[in-house]
């Protein structure tokens, strides 16, 4: 059985330190489950080139097959890698557009390593104060170790260090049977948002509450 590792890099410059950071990231995940037996394969989902798609569909309501493209690369991975940049003291609005589009049941209790870069080691705490509610919301499973990278971080044995750390913990959580078992067996404990993207989602019009006034309303009630 093979890994699929998604990597969702919000940078827009070109070389990207965002996607220097999820690729280095995304290598050591890749050696750290190989050294354990496991092969893994990495999926890239860069944003920028999206970014228009993004935001029409935002508009719209209505996913473009491109956005749709790369929302289907991360229901199919087993692991995720979100890297983002750090602007004015706070994550990527591509990366949180992006994030808007994704159903709720999409990447429940998937792994997810989370990560920035920024001009300044003051804004090491975005990644903790905003990336990680954020995948809460989405009821992934963050890892422990956040990664954040400033420019005097990359000649630093420190980063290493971190991204090793990061890999090994998505690595342990990956070969684990908790993050599928949470996903199946606590299945109906979730509420859940139809119409979405979501791979398990149980469509059936037992699942529907129609208690509710919306309902009742479409249903010709009062």
């Amino acid at each position: 059985m093979t890994t699929t590792i998604a990597v969702v890099s919000a940078g827009v410059s070109d070389p990207s330190s965002t996607r220097l950071l999820a690729d280095r990231t995304a290598q050591r995940s890749v050696d750290v489950l190989r050294d354990a037996g496991v092969r893994a394969t990495i999926t890239v989902v860069e944003l920028a080139p999206i970014a228009t798609d993004i935001a029409r569909s935002l508009v719209s309501g209505v996913a473009s097959d491109e956005v749709t493209a790369a929302i289907q690369r991360l229901a199919a991975a087993d692991a995720i890698i979100v890297a983002t940049p750090v602007y004015k003291a706070g994550i990527s609005g591509l990366l949180k557009s992006f994030a808007d589009l994704i159903d709720d049941d999409l990447l429940i209790a998937k792994p997810v390593i989370l990560a920035a870069t920024g001009g300044t080691a003051r804004h090491a705490m975005v990644v903790d104060e905003q990336l990680r509610p954020l995948f809460a919301f989405l009821r992934a499973i963050p890892v422990p170790t956040s990664l954040y990278a400033a420019p005097e971080d990359w000649g630093s044995p420190d980063l290493g260090k971190r991204i090793t750390r990061a890999a090994t913990e998505l690595a342990m959580l990956v070969r684990s049977t908790v993050p599928r078992d949470i996903a199946d067996q606590n299945w109906q404990g979730y509420q859940h948002r139809f119409n979405g993207n979501a791979t398990r989602t149980e469509k059936t019009v037992t699942d529907v509450d129609f208690a509710t006034d919306l309902m009742r309303l479409a249903a010709g009630g009062s």
